[in-house]
């Protein structure tokens, strides 16, 4: 099994989250069994686009946002990320509950990307109009 840059594992028995800086061959472990990849998830339903992250200018500044979703203990964005297309520069801002999920972004190109993770619910991405 290979990696990819920036791909997201999370341990099914204790929670740990790694995110692969240098992609290689091999199996990520924990807790004595493999790791789960997180695949990002793009949905229109109501669960999506309550996930969704989006980039958007407000009075010339950048930012990114998920606008909709809960920020509670129990149920919240843990962190979003934003990187340029071709992985060469990453963002990322981790939240606590009750804190707004929105970062500046404005030092990062028009090219990017943004994913979000929500404690519950798993790796979210942009819903895209194609």
């Amino acid at each position: 099994m290979s990696t990819e840059k920036l791909q997201l594992y999370k341990c099914e028995v204790c929670g740990n989250l790694v995110q692969v800086i240098e992609p290689s061959f091999g199996e990520l472990v924990c807790c004595n069994q493999p790791m789960k990849l997180q695949q990002i998830q793009h949905d229109r339903s109501e669960t999506g686009e309550k996930h969704a992250p989006i980039i958007e200018i407000k009075e010339n500044e950048k930012y990114v946002t998920v606008k909709s979703h809960p920020m509670l203990k129990e149920h919240y964005i843990q962190f979003v990320e934003v990187y340029k297309k071709d992985k060469s520069e990453m963002h990322l801002k981790y939240f606590n509950p009750e804190e707004v999920a929105e970062f500046d972004i404005n030092c990062l190109p028009d090219d990017i990307e943004a994913i979000e993770f929500c404690n519950i619910h798993g790796l979210w991405g942009e819903n895209k109009n194609d």
